[in-house]
């Protein structure tokens, strides 16, 4: 799924439903790849068309279950109060799935939970506890419905990517926008500002007027110069939606992508009949809302009647693992067509290589590690929601993690879950193995932001003054090059110089190189070097990592250093002549 291909024909991703009754609908049987559980493997293609998810256990497809509870630990002491007087959230229902096997449902906390802004609590005979089949307002995830949508009309032929805009919507083409065209849409590349300006809701009276607003929006930027996210892009595409399919989004969505898919939950203005079920959201004073529950809480969408391109869809975490799976079976789920394999490849290739910290896919954001954790990599996908929603799908690994949560409740301004959101993610990669290279273990060194770890042989005596020779693998997946792992040697124990090493393996960097990182390729590399010495020298790898942002961590197996053919140390045999500080051996 790296190479870009031309889009000759359509793409839509589909968005799956399901709750109590979706659930259900969740568990058949499902063939399992020999290699699931397995981090240090790359899955090539789609899984199976045929693959239904099921209930199981981690342990069923190889999964540790350790990484995934100390998750569900953190999520709930987020949702308990801390130093600020607060939790961090309301409540959150988190799910996670691998080779086709959902290994975890969490629910904790509250879905009604607050009275007013100041964050009054309700007397408990009031509040709504979260449950696995919560309903939460998705905000941006809706962006993902508007893409498919928009890439299934590619598919048919009525839609084509690299056309602008205006050939489908004249209208829009004021204010410099003629050249705009529907790629830079889905890639938020066409040079609109972040937001509407004034807001829907503040500066227009009615909805012809708002849909006007958006047509008549300029741009901050020459299209195709400058990525900058911007709701105004998938609001301009469901309006070409409109336009081309002569219904409204909300019913394209019901009829091309939900109800083919059984997503019973999933939707725009949720009906009163499930109101009991739905997560609460802000508490509004301007625009004067109240406790906003069952309306769409982004106000600009609510102003549109609660049917946007950019917000508006409501879903459940059962109903989004339909969807996750039928991407990764490459647009099918049982038997249900919603995108050709070859859109779904062309919808998670990434079309801002120009821009490198946003990639991004037709609608999916791709390889994003401040939300994917340590399942990020150059082919992750995924989005976050304002409200506080994250969906990330995994190729590599069949894998996919969903954390729902109603953050803003009862107030926008209780701060950031982004850490919430990467700790989920990374527990599913640190679930599954990272098989030694060499016997039954591996150092392993999976550090948190800020932290450092060290591997120390004893010092090597050279006979005839070297120089040494070294050998190990090493499987690296960090954050990148503020993560490195390196090779150091000193001749007093106190200060310690960079020895240049050369790796082989996917992924590696070429040459010689005095640090090693990056992440995506989960492959073990050979890694050798030569040690000038004259005399006593201790070797070292240390692991540094920055103040944000990990990804699964780094392993060291079948140390070995030479001297002229003779052994001079094999850690392999000899573990005990290590000394560890932030490492443990690890038979996974």
């Amino acid at each position: 799924m790296r190479a870009r291909k031309v889009l000759a024909a359509t793409v839509i991703v589909l968005f799956a439903a399901t709750t109590t009754a979706g659930a259900a609908a969740i568990a058949t049987t499902t063939q399992h790849d020999p290699l699931a559980g397995r981090f240090d493997v790359v899955r090539h293609g789609f899984a199976a068309p045929s693959t239904t998810l099921r209930e199981g256990k981690p342990s069923d497809v190889g999964l540790d279950a350790g990484p995934i509870k100390s998750a569900e630990q953190f999520l709930a002491s987020w949702t308990q109060p801390d130093a600020s007087g607060h939790p961090h959230l309301s409540g959150a229902v988190g799910l996670l799935a691998h080779d086709g096997v959902v290994v975890d449902r969490y629910a904790v906390g509250g879905a009604l939970r607050y009275a007013d802004a100041a964050g009054t609590e309700l007397p408990k005979d009031q509040q709504v506890p979260m449950r696995n089949d919560t309903i939460f307002d998705m905000a941006s995830v809706s962006k993902l419905f508007t893409s498919i949508a928009a890439l299934q009309l590619v598919e048919q032929g009525k839609l084509d990517v690299n056309a602008p805009v205006v050939r489908y919507l004249p209208e829009f083409g004021v204010n410099g926008k003629e050249a705009v065209t529907i790629e830079q849409l889905l890639t938020h590349t066409s040079g609109f500002d972040a937001d509407p300006v004034p807001s829907l809701w503040q500066g227009y009276p009615d909805i012809p007027s708002r849909r006007k607003a958006v047509l008549d929006s300029p741009l901050k930027n020459a299209p195709g110069t400058t990525y900058l996210y911007s709701d105004l892009n998938m609001l301009t595409l469901g309006f070409v939606i409109e336009k081309l399919t002569g219904q409204t989004l909300d019913k394209v969505v019901h009829d091309r992508i939900t109800a083919p898919l059984g997503m019973v939950d999933t939707g725009y203005n949720p009906p009163a009949s499930k109101l009991d079920r739905v997560a609460a959201t802000e508490y509004e004073a301007d625009p004067p809302r109240g406790l906003v529950r069952g309306q769409v809480h982004d106000e600009n969408a609510w102003s549109l009647g609660g049917v946007a391109g950019h917000a508006g869809v409501f879903s459940t975490a059962s109903d989004l693992a339909i969807l996750c799976q039928t991407i990764l079976n490459g647009g099918t789920y049982r038997g249900k067509h919603i995108l050709r394999p070859d859109t779904v490849e062309t919808m998670l290739t990434n079309y801002n290589q120009r821009f490198p910290d946003d990639a991004h896919g037709l609608g999916f954001e791709l390889d994003q590690p401040w939300y994917m954790g340590a399942l990020s990599s150059p082919v992750t996908a995924g989005h976050t929601g304002f409200t506080g929603t994250t969906l990330v799908i995994d190729p590599e690994s069949r894998s996919f993690a969903l954390l729902l949560t109603n953050r803003v409740h009862p107030s926008r301004n209780w701060g950031s879950i982004n850490t919430a959101r990467q700790v989920w993610a990374t527990s599913l990669a640190q679930a599954m193995t990272v098989k030694p290279a060499q016997g039954r273990d591996a150092w392993f060194a999976g550090l948190g932001d800020k932290s450092a770890a060290t591997l120390s042989t004893q010092p090597l005596t050279p006979r005839s003054g070297g120089p040494l020779q070294v050998s190990f693998y090493a499987f690296v997946d960090t954050e990148g090059s503020t993560d490195p792992l390196q090779l150091e040697s000193s001749s007093d124990g106190v200060y310690w110089q960079p020895v240049a090493v050369h790796a082989t393996g996917p992924g590696a960097p070429p040459g010689q190189v005095t640090s090693l990182s990056g992440h995506g390729h989960r492959a073990w590399w050979w890694v050798t070097a030569e040690v000038p010495t004259s005399g006593v020298t201790t070797l070292r790898w240390r692991y540094n990592t920055d103040p944000s942002y990990t990804g699964r961590g780094v392993s060291v197996d079948g140390v070995k250093v030479t001297e002229r053919g003779r052994a001079v140390l094999d850690g392999e045999r000899n573990p005990s002549a290590l000394t560890a500080t932030g490492w443990i051996l690890s038979a996974r």
